[in-house]
């Protein structure tokens, strides 16, 4: 009786509410809505992302949140700075089919409820904290057709049920450190994938046959594990295959000889790091629509291909070891349409380089063959390559002349032919390479002079012609190349004479090496000029006279070499203040006490062999001591010498104190636009800016900060001149510091990418009181920061900075900074780099502003200087570590604030994001996601390519390189400035 009960129980429940449904069946919609209520409680939610989830608004019209037939479809909630759990109530949320929460910061494990979902299939969660193992019933989702779970701190293994999921298109556990193990060879049953992502998932062993049924299978990533073994050739027979990456592992074998036949859909093949032999089979030349082929650092021999049939190609990335035994293999590739790049660089390649080189009628801009063994003459036609901007044929047996021909590549960039046996001059033509940014020919046999025409190459950045048999003078005109900054090296040579006055102007200069040649003559007091010198190396040649004084201010100088020449007199002591890491003076006729300061307290970090008059010093230098003074007759000398100097200066302490205390009693005004600021500058009053700014309306208030307001102003003259009118409140402590502080800083300086200051107001108002404002000019596109974080509730229109555009402001910002430290007689050190004071102006121009913290020195400040004038003053997040150490300020300090600031601009993540707590910030979060996963960390906003997206990698590791916790290893801003051009170059290119 009972069990005849319990069977119609069940049934009369059904008809119940069949004829009377309850609320909740009666809308579904309302299910969702409390649902999402629970997931919303459940998560903080600093960012206010989820404010628009109440039961005030209609439910599908809640951020990230689509709808169809009033039932919740799709659920977006990507990089929303979300934190916590996920609730098992997205279980309820039965119409799901798309769920994306990635770049966010939930934690705990991915609840079981999601395999509830069964209409779902697209799922995201990569970029979080997840942790746990994977769901193993997720086969219950038999729509499923994206899976991505990358960056994110599972463990166990990956399910073998994932292999029962029919429909499944997509599975990513990319960089899911805890996942190990081999491939599970259930794999094989996802017959209808299409694409498989398993990199940087320290994985090991084999792959396993079975993933040779997966006939749908278009991109395959196994890249960066422990793989082993050959791959399996039911791999190479995928005919729809259009990505296979397999990089960075242990594989071994020969590639199959109808590998393009069997792929003929293939775009990109990446096997570079791993030790593939063999010839490359010809027929790769079947995939017509290739564009990357990356097989560097493998054991590939054979010689360099006939190369004449390749008249279409477009973009073809061979790095490192394209060759083969069938030289038919190039000239085969008459289909190809997208080949660009060719490198086969750093291999085992032997034999010439192909006459066929000068037959490439084709745009091909990058030519890679450096590190090999290849001999002979480079083909005179391969002038004909007029798109190239790189050859790199370094590091192998080319001999001969280079040929006059190379001249005519107007479009080169980079010229590397360093380590080869070419003989004869260098062309006089290569004057012709306008774009030229880096010439290296070190390493051979050239003579003769050097041509002066090289001066014509105004965008050399690097010119390296060291090791050769180069003689004559050093031309002057080369010397006058203030475009180079990174490298001259023209050592180990036969250049006669002295060097030039004329090498002062390489004020930019990081690296000048000219020992081991024949120079004489003293050394140039123009050196004094540079500003980001840190290699001098002038040993083996025949200096002679005294250590300039002028090298004093080589402030960034870290290595220093004299040895070897005739250089006499004491040693300066100037150079124990220098942050010298390797000084070099042995051989040479110096004399006198040695300096005890500096890099002379580390014997193993100085050289002074050779000079048999040096006396005193440290005890490890184990120099004799200095004799005192013997005879009365020198102490009479010493003694006529010193009793006028000490009574002229009596005399003048006297004056001194007379001329101060008369300045006591008439002291001058704070600010004179005379002296201060320059005669320069516009007269203004209170009462024109009173005018100008409408009564200093909130109308025309445009900004605000701490220590004062910023109003737009309109002048009263003929030309209605637009200005920003930076008013002090000065009944706010240090106010009239900051003011202070900016007239002193932009009072006498002008340069694109620094705001202007236009005019100075320190004056009373009409009611008596103090009045200072600072005028500059307006920028009519406002600050960084408001371009990078739109206040949705504002009503703004929405602003998005392109790629293009956040490049060209991280220039002008660098270039800002860069005439701060060097541009001007003094160094000007910011000390408050921020977005908000970043400024652009119609043309998007970026212009450095507010200079209220800004400190003047004469040049690098000392490690004694106080930091009282700034001590930790600043933004939160921009501050260098140091600065809370009581660290003096400084221009790593500034170059730290512009670092956070690069990755700011790319990430566009605040470095006060809640996603950075303790031990985690804006500089570990960028740097532990370099070089492989930039995509998962870039602003969300950007589009673009695997090309382009190396440009961006590489901004962020000059973001990452400024950033160091320790000041000594950021990277100099002259150095930002050249990275950051020449990435611009590639990047419009």
């Amino acid at each position: 009786m009972m069990a005849k009960f319990m069977t119609i129980l069940p049934l009369s429940i059904f008809f119940f509410f069949l004829i009377f449904p309850p609320p909740a069946l009666c809308s579904t919609n309302q299910t969702d809505q409390l649902s999402l209520l629970a997931i919303k409680s459940s998560l903080q939610d600093p960012q206010g992302a989820l404010t628009s989830w109440n039961q005030t608004l209609p439910l599908c019209s809640w951020k990230g949140i689509q709808c169809r037939g009033g039932r919740v479809v799709a659920l977006n909630l990507t990089s929303q700075g979300l934190v916590g759990n996920l609730s098992p109530h997205v279980g309820n949320l039965s119409s799901l089919t798309t769920i994306l929460l990635r770049n966010n910061s939930f934690q705990g494990p991915i609840p079981a409820e999601i395999t509830l979902l069964s209409s779902l299939q697209i799922l995201d969660f990569s970029n979080n904290s997840f942790m746990g193992a994977i769901p193993t019933n997720l086969s219950q989702c038999t729509n499923l057709v994206r899976l991505a779970l990358t960056r994110n701190l599972l463990s166990g293994t990956i399910p073998i049920e994932l292999g029962f999921l029919p429909k499944l298109d997509d599975i990513s556990f990319t960089r899911n450190q805890n996942i190990s193990g081999p491939i599970p060879s259930s794999f094989g049953n996802l017959t209808t994938l299409t694409s498989l992502s398993l990199g940087s998932c320290s994985l090991a062993g084999e792959i396993p046959e079975s993933l040779g049924r997966l006939r749908r299978l278009a991109f395959l990533q196994l890249s960066e594990n422990g793989f082993t073994g050959s791959i399996p050739h039911a791999l190479f027979n995928l005919s729809d295959m259009i990505y296979f990456d397999v990089s960075v592992n242990h594989f071994e074998g020969v590639l199959p000889s109808t590998i393009g036949f069997t792929l003929p859909n293939l775009a990109v093949l990446l096997l570079e790091r791993n030790q593939f032999s063999g010839p490359i089979p010809s027929s790769i030349s079947n995939a017509s629509l290739i564009e990357w082929i990356i097989l560097s650092s493998n054991q590939f021999t054979g010689p360099i291909p006939n190369l004449e049939r390749l008249t279409l190609i477009q973009d073809f990335f061979l790095h490192s070891n394209l060759i083969e035994d069938d030289i038919s293999f190039i000239s085969s590739l008459t289909n190809s349409t997208k080949l660009e790049r060719f490198d086969v660089s750093e291999n085992m390649l032997s034999g010439s380089l192909p006459e066929s080189l000068a037959n490439l009628s084709i745009p091909i801009n990058m030519l890679y063959i450096h590190k090999n063994q290849i001999h002979g003459n480079i083909p005179v036609g391969i002038g004909n390559l007029i798109n190239l901007e790189v050859v790199d044929l370094s590091d192998n047996l080319l001999d001969g002349l280079i040929p006059m021909s190379i001249s005519k590549l107007s479009n080169l960039h980079n010229l590397f032919m360093g380590r080869n046996r070419f003989a004869g001059e260098l062309p006089s033509l290569f004057g012709n390479l306008t774009l030229l940014s880096r010439l290296q020919l070190d390493g051979n046999e050239l003579s003769g002079n050097v041509p002066s025409s090289l001066a014509n190459c105004s965008n050399l950045l690097e010119l390296d012609l060291s090791d050769n048999n180069f003689t004559g003078l050093i031309p002057q005109e080369i010397m006058r190349l203030s475009s180079i900054s990174i490298v001259l090296n023209l050592s180990h040579n036969a250049f006669v004479g002295s060097i030039p006055y004329e090498v002062g102007s390489l004020r930019n200069l990081a690296s000048l090496d000219l020992s081991s040649n024949r120079l004489s003559g003293p050394i140039p007091s123009s050196l004094s000029s540079y500003v980001s010198l840190q290699q001098l190396y002038l040993d083996d040649n025949l200096l002679e006279g005294e250590v300039p004084a002028g090298m004093s201010s080589l402030m960034g100088l870290q290595e220093l070499d004299l040895s070897h020449n005739n250089l006499s007199g004491p040693i300066p002591t100037f150079l124990g203040n220098l942050k010298l890491k390797k000084l070099n003076l042995s051989f040479n006729k110096l004399h006198g006490d040695v300096p005890t300061g500096g890099v002379f307290k580390n014997r193993t970090s100085v050289s002074l062999d050779g000079n048999q008059g040096l006396c005193g010093g440290t005890v490890e230098l184990a120099f004799p001591p200095c004799k005192g003074v013997k005879s009365n007759s020198n102490l009479s000398t010493l003694l006529k010498i010193l009793i006028p100097i000490f009574v002229i200066g009596g005399l003048c302490i006297v004056i001194l104190v007379f001329l101060k205390c008369k300045k006591t009693e008439n002291p001058p005004p704070i600010v004179s636009s005379d002296d201060t600021i320059g005669a320069q500058l516009l007269k203004l009053s209170y009462a024109d800016l009173l005018k100008a700014t409408s009564g200093f309306s909130e109308s025309n208030l445009v900004g605000f900060g701490r220590f004062g307001s910023i109003y737009k102003a309109i002048l009263d003259d003929d030309k209605d001149t637009t200005v920003a009118v930076k008013v002090l409140n000065l009944d706010v402590r240090g106010a009239s510091k900051t003011f202070m502080a900016e007239c002193r800083a932009l009072g006498s300086i002008r340069h694109r990418n620094l705001v202007k200051l236009l005019s100075v107001c320190d004056s009373l108002d009409f009611q008596g009181k103090n009045f200072k404002a600072l005028v500059y000019e307006f920028k009519v596109n406002g600050s960084l920061e408001q371009w990078l974080y739109n206040d949705e509730k504002s009503g703004e229109d929405f602003k998005c900075l392109s790629i293009i555009q956040r490049l060209n402001i991280a220039f002008d910002i660098a270039q800002g900074i860069k005439y701060l430290h060097f541009g001007s007689g003094s160094t000007i050190i910011h000390g408050d780099l921020k977005p908000s004071n970043i400024l652009l102006d119609d043309d998007m121009v970026a212009c450095v502003g507010d200079f209220g913290l800004a400190k003047i020195v004469s040049n690098i400040l000392p490690s004694h200087e106080s930091n009282s004038s700034i001590g930790i003053k600043g933004t939160l997040g921009y501050v260098p570590p140091e600065y809370g150490t009581c660290e003096s300020i400084s221009m790593q300090g500034d170059v730290y604030s512009y670092g956070i600031i690069l990755l700011e601009m790319f990430t566009n993540k605040r470095p006060t994001d809640d996603l950075f707590g303790d031990d985690q910030n804006l500089h570990r979060f960028v740097s532990s996601a370099l070089p492989d996963r930039v995509m998962e960390i870039v602003d969300p906003q950007f589009e673009i390519g695997a090309l382009k997206m190396k440009c961006i990698a590489r901004v962020l590791s000059i973001g990452v390189s400024c950033s160091k916790e320790n000041p000594r290893d950021r990277m100099p801003i002259a150095h930002v400035v050249n990275e950051l051009s020449d990435i611009l170059d590639l990047f419009r290119n």
